[in-house]
């Protein structure tokens, strides 16, 4: 069954990588982020339309509803992110308030509103967690632990939606990107993150981006309620 997919973060490195994917395989996609310059040039690159919605209002997240109470949706695929790094000693209730912020409460809004659609059309989410929440990584408190919430929202929902919805989780590594360029502009630093992985390279939105596109598709209609690393080997083998 035809629908239309909604691309969370989609100027991001893995957002932008999938929405081109996404558009080649024919797909109808909607791209959704805040940097509307951005959202210009990746809609005229792909051929697909746009929405500017910042995701930490709320209201925005309740508009898209009605934005597209006519069409159904096949899909939802929450790109967004952040990398939040402080030592514990620093660490403030307000930094796991802003976090949740971004990265929990805007997925779980999204898919109540959009739940009815996705069911009729057997439909997919794909939310996305970091390989910090399976290893432990000096300074990551936050974010991991917020992250961690997501991936058990994966599991819960997954079974809550079964057999009508499939919910799966993408737990990257690094990957190059313009929230991890702060990190990454240190030659030597990003040396050693590189020696870190197996697979002796830093991850690229790609890499993210064609595991997401095959679950959001019918692709991968028998997985669910999966946490799948895209890692470079580095939540196992290392």
């Amino acid at each position: 069954m035809s629908g239309k997919y909604l691309i969370f973060g989609a100027t991001g490195s893995i957002g932008s990588n999938l929405s081109k994917m996404m558009a080649e395989n024919n797909e109808v996609v909607q791209l959704i982020g805040r940097d509307e310059e951005n959202l210009k040039n990746i809609s005229f690159e792909t051929g697909c339309k746009y929405t500017v919605v910042d995701v930490l209002d709320s209201t925005k997240i309740e508009s898209l509803k009605n934005e597209f109470a006519n069409e159904e949706i096949k899909g939802i695929a929450y790109c967004v992110g952040s990398i939040d790094l402080k030592p514990l000693r620093m660490v403030k209730k307000e930094d796991f308030e802003k976090c949740f912020d971004l990265n929990f409460y805007p997925i779980v809004d999204t898919i109540k509103n959009f739940q009815e659609s996705l069911k009729k059309n057997k439909g997919s989410v794909v939310i996305f967690s970091t390989v910090a929440v399976r290893r432990g990584f000096t300074n990551h408190s936050i974010i991991a632990s917020v992250k961690g919430a997501l991936e058990g929202l994966t599991v819960s929902l997954a079974a809550e939606f079964a057999p009508n919805i499939r919910v799966n989780c993408i737990a990257p590594s690094l990957t190059k990107s313009k929230i991890a360029e702060p990190m990454l502009k240190n030659k030597l630093i990003a040396e050693g993150i590189a020696k870190a992985h197996p697979m002796k390279r830093i991850g690229e939105g790609k890499d993210a981006a064609a595991m997401a596109k095959f679950l959001l598709t019918d692709e991968s209609s028998w997985i669910t309620g999966q946490i799948i690393g895209v890692d470079g080997g580095r939540s196992k083998l290392t």
